[in-house]
């Protein structure tokens, strides 16, 4: 029996873990940025941003109230007091890189802060503002 050569058994291994890699690491911040920036059809703004993730809107909570006021420390829910690991990408590189996770969260917690989903630009604006951030 002939024997595969290298090259053929390396894209066959790719071809196999494809799927389950692009599951983990499909995407980055910088991309989801680009999405939203072009969905929204203007630039982010990092001072909107910033205004956006501080302020409370209509209630008790503001997008700070659970990830804190330096997004490059770990945050506390506030009803849960669970552990919300840094939402800075410079302080958590594995932030905003699973699309799935990054809509699930956005649509939750802008549910719960504003009271309705976030429109592209202000996710753009929260992100710019975010990836500004550094340790």
């Amino acid at each position: 029996m002939k024997r595969l050569q290298p090259w053929i058994a390396a894209i066959a291994l790719v071809a196999v873990f494809s799927p389950l890699t692009a599951q983990a690491g499909d995407t980055t911040a910088a991309a989801q940025l680009t999405l939203w920036q072009a969905q929204a059809g203007t630039a982010a703004s990092a001072e909107r941003g910033k205004v956006l993730f501080t302020s409370r809107h209509g209630g008790d909570l503001s997008c700070a109230s659970c990830h804190g006021t330096a997004p490059t420390a770990p945050g506390k829910h506030a009803s849960t007091g669970k552990v919300i690991e840094p939402l800075a990408p410079a302080a958590n590189p594995l932030r905003f890189t699973d699309t799935a996770k990054v809509n699930k969260w956005f649509t939750r917690n802008c549910k719960d802060v504003l009271a309705r989903e976030c429109s592209a630009a202000e996710k753009a604006d929260v992100l710019a503002w975010l990836t500004n951030q550094k340790p």
